[in-house]
């Protein structure tokens, strides 16, 4: 499949279309952004790392049940992933407290929750992303209730799924942010990636920080964190 004329460009990816309507291309950069873009670096070879490590997780998920936007890897960097109308809401599940959480509610980072958490913000740079409840999002017509109630029911799925392929490796899930996506027929899709950008990934026993938290935190070895969780999962 041919990339055509680019599409858009975000703070970690660049979409182009393609011949076929229904199918674009993801292009991974190793571009590294936090604090909603305030803070600005680059992790060398996150790009190729976060573009074969969600591929990976995704078509696991896919064989779990779970719908993806996922068509085939190019390349290193690039993915063919199917045309979607992205729902606005980040949904964020969290299994452990860490981040903003702990920051929020004044707890210490690590406390292992009885029951995993889920939070939905509203998915707009200039807003800051602000948290929102299911009736805002009614409000708002960012998705309907039969779709906020199938995105949940996804998002806790996927974080069973997940937390399970990292206790393989020695890893904790902490928390991960999921976005969802509308095909053309209206079917909703995992989109977006699965990745230690968008996942905070701790070793089950040194607690030492394997995700970008090590960017935003200037705590280094970044670049060695992104290596080492996909050494564990794919072995490489």
């Amino acid at each position: 499949m041919n990339k055509c004329d680019q599409l858009y460009e975000g703070k970690a990816k660049k979409v182009y279309a393609t011949e076929d309507p229904n199918c674009v291309i993801v292009s991974y950069k190793d571009d590294a952004t936090a604090f909603n873009g305030l803070k600005k670096g680059t992790i060398t070879g996150k790009g190729a790392i976060n573009n074969k490590m969600t591929n990976h997780l995704m078509k696991r998920l896919e064989a779990n049940g779970i719908p993806t936007h996922f068509v085939e890897q190019l390349n290193d960097r690039e993915t063919v992933v199917k045309k979607v109308s992205i729902v606005p809401l980040e949904v964020i599940i969290r299994n452990i407290s860490a981040g903003s959480f702990a920051k929020r509610y004044g707890v210490e980072e690590g406390i292992v929750f009885a029951a995993p958490t889920i939070e939905f913000s509203y998915k707009d740079d200039d807003l800051g992303d602000p948290l929102i409840n299911d009736s805002h999002a009614l409000a708002l017509g960012l998705a309907t209730q039969a779709e906020i109630d199938l995105i949940k029911r996804y998002a806790f799925a996927v974080n069973d799924l997940l937390k399970a392929f990292m206790k393989e490796i020695g890893i904790d899930l902490v928390d991960f942010k999921l976005e969802f996506g509308k095909t053309a027929d209206g079917t909703i899709v995992l989109a977006d990636e699965i990745s230690p950008d968008t996942c905070r990934l701790w070793d089950e026993t040194t607690h030492e920080k394997l995700d970008k938290d090590r960017f935003r935190r200037d705590l280094g070895g970044a670049e060695e964190a992104y290596e080492e969780v996909m050494r564990r999962l794919m072995g490489e």
